[in-house]
């Protein structure tokens, strides 16, 4: 018994639904945090690029008014602007000029802001250069000064205004530093300008709130639009479970709905539905199994028990007349019938033994060399010596186009098993002797038991070449489909001169018949045509089961068919070839046993078959089934047999 899979860890009890929910959140998560820092990072990146470019600009304006600035002019005397400029000397000394008031104050240039709010970058200390790289623009933070009102002011008294002013003037500086140089004063040094990265700070902060924006946006919806796809596509695996719950209670006709087959979940549920058919047939077939075998034990119990009674009660009747007058002869009389009931009961008990062994693999030897003419010849004759007044037929089979029995002649022809009068042609095959007399003997026995003694009969010998291996022919079933689909097999065979090598044999009577709905089971275990299975005409009901089992052991077919005109038409089919044996211990020969023959005196049926040694056809050779040739013809069965007459023929 499979080991059942128990979940390892927590996450393996996490349903797959929520599972493959979660990862999709992750993903679009991981996706658009991913995305909303790589737009922040290169819409930064690129407002910074501007930024410098635009004090690359500056800076040509300032080398170009040096001799302008260089003059020691007061703050602010520059210019409004919105850059921030300072001039050095050649010690990057600050450079200073007095002022209205008289004191001495920086050359530089500082953008004005509201509320008398002053943003400067910090620079290095005047007359020192710290770690600033001329021509580079580098990042300086801001130096705020504000009036004591909006430095003391809490956060909730300020305007909105007020806030983003301030704000903006915390914003760190970019900054370049340059050489400066007056010729006609002979005068150098370094200038600082700079702008502001509020207006850079606030654009990419808006923009991030954007993307964030979009972000939980597109989450929300994919994680919605996600949980609704998996519930749509495991809706199927919902209704699966539904109908294994319903198949588990016994209902074994639930299918799972059918989706298309290129999806995982349709590729699933053609799977199951058809692992659910296969199911389904194995448990409908066990069911008529184990109804077979309990019908066999209660038909086996019946048949045994009936002689078994009649034994009793005759040695009950002797035991209470044995002192009467005339004790010795009805003594004599009871312990005839008394033999009779057992004999009877002893071929019982050898037919179940022999299908015993039959379906164990053994009591059968497959290596043997059979003359199949001989033993056809062997049952025809004793079936003349049962019953001399009937007409039996003996000739070849061949494979012949056909109109169907009662047609139109307009009617196309079929493809059908003519039987052609004339000698048994010689076929011989390998398998076991005893095991194939038994079945021609079975059948030719059922023949004389349940046909008028004046039917005619036909027995037809031949040898073919078909399409199809003998494992696929042992596996087809005794019915007029497996007979239709081995023609169909002689005629692919003739078209391609390839296959495998085939002896057929065909017992044609003109009896009642058995009907149409009653044929499939005359191979059943003691299936008789008497249903009060008085046996009045002998018989076990076993001989057509074991002929079936012998046949199947050499893998070949037998199936009976309807003869037209009323009668069954027995066809038997069998590789000539060696076929695969059972092991080599369960190979043991059967013992020979008694009431194989039709006769009870052999000695009889020798002495007739000298009169018929010709019709036995040893002179005849049949190596294929070639189309019948000449001669008049008539179908003799809905699976393809047909009688034909060419020649003179033999009657026995």
């Amino acid at each position: 018994m499979a080991k059942a899979i128990r979940p390892n860890g927590h996450f393996d009890r996490i349903p797959l639904s929520t599972k493959l929910v979660v990862i999709i959140f992750a993903l679009l998560f991981v996706g658009c945090g991913t995305m909303t820092f790589a737009i922040r990072q290169m819409v930064a990146g690129y407002l910074v690029d501007r930024l410098d470019n635009q004090l690359t600009s500056q800076m040509q304006m300032v080398l170009s008014n040096a001799d302008k600035l260089s003059q020691q002019v007061p703050a602010n005397s520059l210019g409004a602007s919105s850059f921030f400029v300072q001039m050095r000397d050649a010690n990057n000394e600050i450079l200073t000029a007095t002022g209205s008031n008289n004191e001495s104050v920086p050359v530089e240039s500082i953008p004005l802001l509201k509320y008398d709010i002053v943003s400067t970058p910090l620079l290095p200390a005047s007359g020192q250069m710290g770690n600033v790289t001329l021509n580079r623009p580098f990042s300086a933070p801001a130096y705020v000064d504000m009036p004591e009102s909006l430095r003391n002011a809490g956060k909730d008294t300020l305007t909105n205004e007020q806030r983003e002013v301030i704000a903006s003037a915390q914003a760190p500086w970019r900054v370049v530093a340059g050489k400066w140089k007056n010729d006609a004063a002979g005068t150098s040094g370094i200038f600082y300008i700079g702008l502001s990265m509020g207006d850079q700070i606030s654009t990419v902060q808006t923009i991030t709130e954007y993307c964030l924006m979009m972000s939980v946006a597109i989450i929300v919806l994919g994680v919605s639009a996600g949980s609704l796809v998996v519930q749509h596509t495991f809706k199927p695996l919902k209704h699966i479970e539904k109908t294994a719950a319903k198949i588990a209670a016994g209902d074994l006709s639930q299918r799972v709905p059918d989706l298309p087959e290129n999806t995982e979940v349709g590729s699933l549920s053609a799977s199951l539905n058809a692992m659910l058919s296969r199911i389904e047939s194995s448990f409908h077939e066990q069911e008529a199994t184990t109804e077979k075998m309990k019908r066999f034990v209660s038909d086996a119990s019946h048949e045994l028990r009936t002689p078994l009674a009649a034994i009793h009660g005759y040695a009950e009747l002797y035991k209470m007349q044995r002192d009467y007058p005339g004790a010795v002869e009805r003594a004599d009389e009871a312990i005839e019938h008394i033999e009779k009931s057992s004999t009877r009961m002893t071929v019982l008990v050898e037919d179940l033994l022999s299908l015993a062994r039959l379906d164990e693999g053994r009591g059968i030897d497959l290596t043997q060399q059979v003359n199949l003419t001989s033993v056809v010849a062997d049952a025809t004759e004793d079936l003349h010596a049962l019953d001399p007044e009937r007409t039996i037929m003996t000739g070849g089979v061949t494979l012949a186009m056909m109109t169907p029995h009662g047609g139109d002649a307009d009617a196309p022809k079929v493809a059908c098993l003519a039987f052609t009068r004339g000698p048994l042609p010689e076929v011989r095959l390998t398998g076991d002797s005893s095991r194939i007399r038994q079945v021609i003997t079975n059948i030719v026995g059922n023949l004389h038991r349940y046909t008028p003694a004046d039917s005619p009969v036909q027995v037809a010998v031949g040898r073919c070449t078909a399409a199809i291996t003998p494992q696929a022919l042992a596996k087809m079933p005794s019915s007029d489909a497996s007979l239709s689909r081995f023609i169909e097999a002689l005629q692919i065979s003739q078209g391609t001169n390839s296959g495998t090598d085939y002896a057929v044999v065909q017992v044609v009577d003109h009896g009642p018949g058995v009907p149409a709905d009653k044929r499939p089971q005359i191979f059943e275990r003691f299936y008789t045509s008497d249903p009060s299975r008085a046996r009045q005409k002998g018989g076990t009901g076993l001989g057509l089961a074991i002929a079936q089992s012998v046949v199947k052991a050499h893998r070949g077919l037998i199936c009976a068919t309807e003869t037209p005109g009323g009668g069954l038409t027995f066809t038997i089919v069998l590789p000539t070839g060696t076929v695969s044996e059972p092991p080599a211990d369960l190979t043991q020969p059967m013992r020979k046993k008694s009431g194989w023959s039709l006769s009870g005196d052999r000695q009889r049926s020798r002495q007739q078959r000298q009169g018929h040694s010709a019709e036995r056809g040893h002179d005849g050779r049949v190596r294929e089934l070639p189309p019948a040739a000449g001669g008049t013809a008539e179908t003799t069965g809905t699976a393809g047999t047909a009688n034909a007459e060419s020649g003179a023929g033999a009657e026995s």
